[in-house]
Protein backbone atom coordinates (compact mmCIF):
# COMPACT_ATOMS: atom_id res chain seq x y z
CA UNK A 1 0.00 0.00 0.00
CA UNK A 2 1.49 3.46 -0.86
CA UNK A 3 0.19 6.42 1.03
CA UNK A 4 0.83 10.20 -0.15
CA UNK A 5 1.87 12.83 2.44
CA UNK A 6 1.41 16.49 1.70
CA UNK A 7 4.81 17.07 3.23
CA UNK A 8 3.83 20.73 2.58
CA UNK A 9 0.67 20.53 5.09
CA UNK A 10 1.49 21.43 8.71
CA UNK A 11 1.63 24.71 10.35
CA UNK A 12 5.52 23.34 10.83
CA UNK A 13 5.60 21.42 7.62
CA UNK A 14 7.83 20.12 6.39
CA UNK A 15 9.38 18.66 10.01
CA UNK A 16 5.91 17.19 11.60
CA UNK A 17 5.20 15.79 7.90
CA UNK A 18 8.20 13.94 7.54
CA UNK A 19 9.28 12.59 10.50
CA UNK A 20 5.53 11.26 11.07
CA UNK A 21 5.31 9.77 7.68
CA UNK A 22 8.45 7.77 8.36
CA UNK A 23 7.26 6.43 12.12
CA UNK A 24 4.43 5.22 9.91
CA UNK A 25 6.61 3.47 6.94
CA UNK A 26 8.24 1.88 9.60
CA UNK A 27 5.61 0.85 11.93
CA UNK A 28 2.96 0.04 9.27
CA UNK A 29 4.77 -1.05 6.90
CA UNK A 30 3.49 1.24 3.96
CA UNK A 31 5.09 2.73 1.18
CA UNK A 32 5.25 6.34 1.30
CA UNK A 33 5.44 9.59 -0.90
CA UNK A 34 6.26 12.82 0.40
CA UNK A 35 4.76 15.78 -1.88
CA UNK A 36 6.35 18.90 -1.62
CA UNK A 37 9.42 21.48 -2.49
CA UNK A 38 12.32 18.37 -3.33
CA UNK A 39 14.97 19.97 -1.94
CA UNK A 40 13.31 21.52 1.53
CA UNK A 41 11.60 17.58 1.86
CA UNK A 42 14.95 16.10 1.35
CA UNK A 43 16.80 17.89 3.25
CA UNK A 44 14.63 17.02 5.95
CA UNK A 45 14.56 13.21 5.19
CA UNK A 46 18.04 13.32 5.51
CA UNK A 47 18.05 14.04 8.93
CA UNK A 48 16.65 10.32 9.31
CA UNK A 49 17.65 6.72 9.15
CA UNK A 50 15.23 5.57 6.53
CA UNK A 51 16.93 1.94 5.68
CA UNK A 52 14.86 -0.14 4.48
CA UNK A 53 12.10 1.97 4.13
CA UNK A 54 10.01 2.58 0.74
CA UNK A 55 10.00 6.40 0.75
CA UNK A 56 9.97 8.79 -2.11
CA UNK A 57 9.65 12.46 -3.19
CA UNK A 58 7.73 13.82 -5.70
CA UNK A 59 8.18 17.23 -6.46
CA UNK A 60 5.39 20.05 -6.08
CA UNK A 61 6.52 23.91 -6.71
CA UNK A 62 3.92 25.38 -4.84
CA UNK A 63 1.78 25.65 -1.18
CA UNK A 64 -2.07 26.07 -0.46
CA UNK A 65 -1.76 28.03 2.61
CA UNK A 66 -4.03 28.57 5.61
CA UNK A 67 -4.82 31.83 4.48
CA UNK A 68 -5.36 31.05 0.88
CA UNK A 69 -8.85 30.89 -0.40
CA UNK A 70 -9.60 27.58 -1.20
CA UNK A 71 -11.46 27.60 -4.47
CA UNK A 72 -9.28 29.94 -5.76
CA UNK A 73 -5.89 28.44 -4.41
CA UNK A 74 -6.16 25.22 -6.32
CA UNK A 75 -7.20 26.91 -9.85
CA UNK A 76 -3.97 29.03 -9.05
CA UNK A 77 -1.68 26.55 -7.78
CA UNK A 78 -1.59 23.79 -10.16
CA UNK A 79 1.70 22.62 -8.85
CA UNK A 80 0.74 23.31 -5.16
CA UNK A 81 1.31 19.84 -2.91
CA UNK A 82 -2.21 19.22 -2.61
CA UNK A 83 -3.16 19.04 -6.36
CA UNK A 84 0.18 17.52 -6.92
CA UNK A 85 -0.42 15.04 -4.47
CA UNK A 86 -3.85 14.29 -5.11
CA UNK A 87 -3.90 13.66 -8.52
CA UNK A 88 -1.15 10.44 -7.81
CA UNK A 89 -4.17 9.24 -5.92
CA UNK A 90 -6.58 9.84 -8.80
CA UNK A 91 -4.46 8.50 -11.63
CA UNK A 92 -3.81 4.82 -8.99
CA UNK A 93 -0.10 5.79 -8.00
CA UNK A 94 -1.25 5.70 -4.17
CA UNK A 95 -4.07 4.19 -2.16
CA UNK A 96 -4.72 7.39 0.26
CA UNK A 97 -3.97 10.94 0.90
CA UNK A 98 -2.70 12.69 3.65
CA UNK A 99 -3.03 15.94 4.49
CA UNK A 100 -2.39 18.61 7.84
CA UNK A 101 -2.96 21.71 5.47
CA UNK A 102 -5.87 24.12 4.78
CA UNK A 103 -9.13 21.47 4.92
CA UNK A 104 -11.14 23.80 2.61
CA UNK A 105 -8.30 23.12 0.40
CA UNK A 106 -8.44 19.74 0.59
CA UNK A 107 -12.08 19.75 0.10
CA UNK A 108 -11.23 21.94 -3.03
CA UNK A 109 -8.66 19.92 -4.49
CA UNK A 110 -10.77 16.82 -4.11
CA UNK A 111 -13.56 18.40 -6.02
CA UNK A 112 -12.09 21.32 -8.55
CA UNK A 113 -8.66 20.45 -8.78
CA UNK A 114 -7.46 19.54 -12.03
CA UNK A 115 -6.60 16.40 -10.04
CA UNK A 116 -9.94 16.31 -8.84
CA UNK A 117 -11.22 13.27 -7.55
CA UNK A 118 -14.82 13.91 -7.56
CA UNK A 119 -17.91 12.68 -5.70
CA UNK A 120 -19.18 8.70 -5.38
CA UNK A 121 -21.85 8.89 -7.59
CA UNK A 122 -25.07 9.41 -5.97
CA UNK A 123 -23.86 11.45 -3.19
CA UNK A 124 -24.86 14.99 -2.98
CA UNK A 125 -21.99 16.52 -0.47
CA UNK A 126 -18.81 15.17 1.06
CA UNK A 127 -18.52 15.34 4.58
CA UNK A 128 -15.64 16.37 6.93
CA UNK A 129 -15.72 13.74 9.50
CA UNK A 130 -13.44 12.85 13.13
CA UNK A 131 -13.38 10.39 15.98
CA UNK A 132 -13.91 12.06 19.51
CA UNK A 133 -13.64 10.44 22.98
CA UNK A 134 -16.58 10.20 24.98
CA UNK A 135 -17.43 8.66 28.06
CA UNK A 136 -18.19 4.62 27.35
CA UNK A 137 -15.32 4.67 24.63
CA UNK A 138 -15.60 6.79 20.72
CA UNK A 139 -17.88 8.60 18.46
CA UNK A 140 -17.52 9.53 15.12
CA UNK A 141 -19.13 12.90 14.12
CA UNK A 142 -19.93 14.38 10.30
CA UNK A 143 -19.90 16.88 8.73
CA UNK A 144 -17.28 19.27 11.03
CA UNK A 145 -16.96 22.08 8.08
CA UNK A 146 -17.26 20.94 4.40
CA UNK A 147 -21.46 22.39 4.44
CA UNK A 148 -22.10 25.29 6.93
CA UNK A 149 -25.65 24.45 5.17
CA UNK A 150 -27.04 21.73 4.72
CA UNK A 151 -30.46 19.71 2.99
CA UNK A 152 -31.85 16.91 4.81
CA UNK A 153 -30.94 14.61 1.87
CA UNK A 154 -27.35 15.69 2.98
CA UNK A 155 -27.88 15.21 6.46
CA UNK A 156 -29.07 11.48 5.51
CA UNK A 157 -26.29 10.32 3.64
CA UNK A 158 -23.59 11.32 5.80
CA UNK A 159 -26.03 9.39 8.46
CA UNK A 160 -25.32 6.32 6.15
CA UNK A 161 -21.51 7.39 5.46
CA UNK A 162 -21.02 8.15 9.35
CA UNK A 163 -22.31 4.29 9.83
CA UNK A 164 -20.58 2.31 7.42
CA UNK A 165 -17.19 4.15 8.63
CA UNK A 166 -17.92 3.14 11.84
CA UNK A 167 -19.25 -0.53 11.19
CA UNK A 168 -15.95 -0.97 8.88
CA UNK A 169 -13.35 1.03 10.19
CA UNK A 170 -14.07 1.34 14.19
CA UNK A 171 -15.42 -2.24 14.03
CA UNK A 172 -18.73 -1.02 15.86
CA UNK A 173 -21.60 -3.59 15.29
CA UNK A 174 -24.82 -2.16 14.26
CA UNK A 175 -23.48 1.92 15.21
CA UNK A 176 -26.16 4.03 16.89
CA UNK A 177 -26.84 6.86 14.57
CA UNK A 178 -28.17 10.58 16.27
CA UNK A 179 -28.80 13.60 14.93
CA UNK A 180 -26.96 16.96 16.86
CA UNK A 181 -29.97 19.12 17.63
CA UNK A 182 -31.02 21.74 20.14
CA UNK A 183 -33.54 19.15 22.49
CA UNK A 184 -34.21 15.50 22.39
CA UNK A 185 -38.04 15.60 20.98
CA UNK A 186 -38.39 14.75 17.54
CA UNK A 187 -39.81 18.22 16.93
CA UNK A 188 -36.30 19.95 18.17
CA UNK A 189 -34.24 21.32 15.53
CA UNK A 190 -34.66 23.71 12.16
CA UNK A 191 -36.08 22.95 9.39
CA UNK A 192 -33.34 20.49 8.03
CA UNK A 193 -32.92 18.64 11.07
CA UNK A 194 -36.50 18.04 11.71
CA UNK A 195 -36.90 16.85 7.79
CA UNK A 196 -33.88 14.46 8.20
CA UNK A 197 -35.50 12.97 11.75
CA UNK A 198 -37.72 11.94 9.23
CA UNK A 199 -35.71 10.65 6.86
CA UNK A 200 -33.98 8.87 9.65
CA UNK A 201 -36.63 7.44 11.25
CA UNK A 202 -37.84 5.46 8.08
CA UNK A 203 -34.34 3.70 7.42
CA UNK A 204 -32.45 1.15 7.67
CA UNK A 205 -30.47 2.48 10.03
CA UNK A 206 -29.75 2.17 13.54
CA UNK A 207 -31.35 5.87 14.26
CA UNK A 208 -31.28 6.23 17.65
CA UNK A 209 -32.84 9.72 17.59
CA UNK A 210 -31.47 13.42 18.79
CA UNK A 211 -28.89 14.34 20.86
CA UNK A 212 -28.03 17.16 22.47
CA UNK A 213 -24.60 19.12 22.90
CA UNK A 214 -24.17 17.35 26.01
CA UNK A 215 -24.84 13.99 24.81
CA UNK A 216 -21.97 14.33 22.37
CA UNK A 217 -19.29 12.65 24.64
CA UNK A 218 -22.34 10.77 26.72
CA UNK A 219 -21.84 7.27 24.80
CA UNK A 220 -25.38 7.88 23.91
CA UNK A 221 -24.44 7.46 20.15
CA UNK A 222 -21.39 5.82 17.76
CA UNK A 223 -22.06 8.38 15.11
CA UNK A 224 -23.16 12.04 15.33
CA UNK A 225 -25.10 13.78 12.13
CA UNK A 226 -24.39 17.73 11.63
CA UNK A 227 -24.12 20.43 9.50
CA UNK A 228 -20.42 21.84 8.93
CA UNK A 229 -21.25 24.91 10.89
CA UNK A 230 -22.87 23.42 13.81
CA UNK A 231 -20.47 20.13 13.97
CA UNK A 232 -17.57 22.25 13.73
CA UNK A 233 -18.44 24.89 16.38
CA UNK A 234 -18.92 21.51 18.60
CA UNK A 235 -15.49 19.85 17.98
CA UNK A 236 -13.64 22.75 18.81
CA UNK A 237 -15.71 23.53 22.25
CA UNK A 238 -14.61 20.45 22.84
CA UNK A 239 -11.71 20.73 22.12
CA UNK A 240 -11.00 23.66 23.77
CA UNK A 241 -12.60 22.32 27.32
CA UNK A 242 -10.40 19.27 27.14
CA UNK A 243 -7.35 21.68 26.88
CA UNK A 244 -8.68 23.77 29.85
CA UNK A 245 -9.65 21.33 32.03
CA UNK A 246 -6.30 19.18 31.58
CA UNK A 247 -4.06 22.68 32.06
CA UNK A 248 -6.02 23.51 35.40
CA UNK A 249 -5.79 20.37 36.67
CA UNK A 250 -2.11 20.15 36.20
CA UNK A 251 -1.67 23.01 37.51
CA UNK A 252 -3.48 22.61 40.48
CA UNK A 253 -1.70 19.08 41.05
CA UNK A 254 1.46 21.20 40.85
CA UNK A 255 0.74 23.84 42.88
CA UNK A 256 1.88 22.36 46.68
CA UNK A 257 4.20 19.93 48.04
CA UNK A 258 0.73 17.80 49.16
CA UNK A 259 -0.80 18.22 46.00
CA UNK A 260 2.39 17.27 44.11
CA UNK A 261 2.58 14.13 46.08
CA UNK A 262 -1.15 13.60 45.13
CA UNK A 263 -0.05 14.12 41.58
CA UNK A 264 2.71 11.03 41.57
CA UNK A 265 -0.18 8.92 43.05
CA UNK A 266 -2.58 10.16 40.13
CA UNK A 267 0.07 10.37 37.41
CA UNK A 268 -1.28 6.43 35.62
CA UNK A 269 -4.95 8.05 36.07
CA UNK A 270 -3.89 11.31 34.57
CA UNK A 271 -1.96 9.99 31.63
CA UNK A 272 -4.83 7.88 30.62
CA UNK A 273 -7.29 10.40 30.78
CA UNK A 274 -4.75 12.82 28.99
CA UNK A 275 -3.96 10.12 25.97
CA UNK A 276 -7.98 9.68 25.58
CA UNK A 277 -8.36 13.29 24.93
CA UNK A 278 -5.41 13.77 23.07
CA UNK A 279 -6.45 14.82 19.01
CA UNK A 280 -2.99 13.23 18.22
CA UNK A 281 -3.95 10.32 19.25
CA UNK A 282 -7.15 10.03 16.45
CA UNK A 283 -4.46 11.37 13.70
CA UNK A 284 -7.23 13.00 11.08
CA UNK A 285 -10.62 12.48 10.32
CA UNK A 286 -11.51 11.08 6.48
CA UNK A 287 -13.40 12.88 3.62
CA UNK A 288 -15.84 10.80 3.18
CA UNK A 289 -18.18 11.07 -0.25
CA UNK A 290 -15.24 11.70 -2.18
CA UNK A 291 -13.55 8.61 -5.03
CA UNK A 292 -10.99 7.87 -2.57
CA UNK A 293 -9.41 7.54 0.48
CA UNK A 294 -9.14 11.37 1.69
CA UNK A 295 -7.39 12.20 5.53
CA UNK A 296 -7.34 15.36 6.77
CA UNK A 297 -4.87 16.08 9.87
CA UNK A 298 -5.05 19.26 12.29
CA UNK A 299 -2.97 22.01 11.23
CA UNK A 300 -0.81 21.93 14.67
CA UNK A 301 -0.10 18.24 13.87
CA UNK A 302 2.91 16.80 15.68
CA UNK A 303 4.85 13.72 14.28
CA UNK A 304 3.07 11.32 16.35
CA UNK A 305 -0.58 12.81 14.76
CA UNK A 306 0.71 12.72 11.18
CA UNK A 307 1.61 8.59 11.58
CA UNK A 308 -1.80 8.09 13.26
CA UNK A 309 -3.25 10.26 10.33
CA UNK A 310 -1.52 7.28 7.95
CA UNK A 311 -2.85 4.74 10.00
CA UNK A 312 -6.41 6.04 9.59
CA UNK A 313 -5.46 6.33 5.86
CA UNK A 314 -3.98 2.99 6.07
CA UNK A 315 -7.60 1.49 7.65
CA UNK A 316 -10.34 2.74 5.63
CA UNK A 317 -7.98 2.01 2.54
CA UNK A 318 -7.82 -1.83 4.02
CA UNK A 319 -11.56 -1.62 5.32
CA UNK A 320 -12.63 -0.49 1.23
CA UNK A 321 -14.47 2.36 2.95
CA UNK A 322 -15.37 3.97 -0.45
CA UNK A 323 -16.25 0.91 -2.24
CA UNK A 324 -18.85 0.03 0.95
CA UNK A 325 -20.15 4.03 0.57
CA UNK A 326 -20.57 3.19 -3.23
CA UNK A 327 -22.75 0.17 -2.32
CA UNK A 328 -24.11 1.19 0.24
CA UNK A 329 -26.05 4.41 -1.84
CA UNK A 330 -28.16 1.38 -3.17
CA UNK A 331 -29.58 0.93 0.06
CA UNK A 332 -31.00 4.87 0.43
CA UNK A 333 -34.56 4.91 -1.14
CA UNK A 334 -34.15 8.61 -2.24
CA UNK A 335 -35.43 10.08 -4.89
CA UNK A 336 -33.08 11.69 -7.36
CA UNK A 337 -32.68 15.44 -6.56
CA UNK A 338 -30.88 18.22 -8.77
CA UNK A 339 -26.72 18.25 -8.10
CA UNK A 340 -25.78 21.85 -7.52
Amino acid sequence: MRIVVDAMGSDSAPGPDVEGAIWAARKYDVAITLVGEKEIVQQELSKYDTAGLDIEIVHASDVITMSDHPAMAVRAKPDSSMVVAMGLVRDGQADAFVSAGNSGGVLATALLSRSRLGRVKGIRRPAISTVLPTRTGKCFILDIGANTDCKPDWLFQFAHMGSIYAERVLEIPSPRVALLSNGEEDTKGNEAVIAAHELLKGSSLNFVGNVEGKGILSGYADVIVADGFVGNVAIKTAEGVSNVLLSALKEYLQAGILTSLGALLAKPAFNKVKGMLDYREYGGGPLLGVNGVVIIAHGRSDALAIQNAVRVAREAVQQKVVDHIREGLGSIALEDSEEA
